[in-house]
């Protein structure tokens, strides 16, 4: 058997080789290290807590933000108990409730205007005279009173009679709102 030339490896050629890939490298090693810049290298505490440097601003960034927390939690609370408010006024019940309330206040004042105006009258069977009141009061169930005054002698700045009524309101903290309604023909 013959043995080719391109199957054989000489050693020498090889190990040639090999020394130019070492040069190569150490050539290109050299190059590098010449770049290469070192510092000096200093250590800090990133926490203000440890180094102090900017703990005035830490400390007020951290009191603000448990004072959002806070407030935030007292602002859930009372989101809360606002929507329990509504949803126990929505209730079938509490509706009656209110709307059976406006009607009874709806005929004390009508039953309260029919007396300072006239209409509810009481006639006298014996006399023959109708009798209608000249005052008269109510107290609501929050501690508010209504009073009206009926003033038939009242005359106007030309000397001519004027009657009127005086409305008198005082609420549950005493604060007193005083209307003077004139009586005459005006009409609407």
């Amino acid at each position: 058997m013959h043995l080719s030339q391109k199957n054989l490896i000489n050693p020498q050629t090889e190990k040639n080789k090999m020394r130019n890939i070492l040069k190569r490298l150490a050539l290109t090693l050299m190059f590098f290290s010449g770049i290469t810049v070192a510092g000096e290298l200093t250590f800090d505490f990133s926490n203000p807590a440890f180094s102090g440097v900017g703990w005035s601003s830490h400390v007020l960034s951290i009191a603000q933000l448990e004072h959002q927390r806070e407030q935030a939690v007292i602002d859930d609370a009372k989101a809360e108990e606002k929507a329990a408010e509504r949803e126990a006024k929505n209730t079938t019940l509490a509706k009656f409730v209110t709307n059976v309330e406006s009607r009874i206040f709806a005929n004390l004042s009508k039953q309260m205007v029919d007396n300072m105006f006239g209409t509810n009258c009481t006639e006298d069977t014996e006399t023959d005279e109708t009798e209608c009141p000249l005052s008269g009061s109510a107290t609501l169930p929050d501690g508010s009173t209504v009073y009206w005054e009926k003033d038939e002698d009242a005359v106007d700045e030309a000397g001519a009679p004027a009657p009127t009524i005086t409305l008198t309101v005082t609420d549950a903290a005493g604060t007193v709102t005083q209307l003077i309604v004139p009586v005459g023909d005006f009409k609407f």
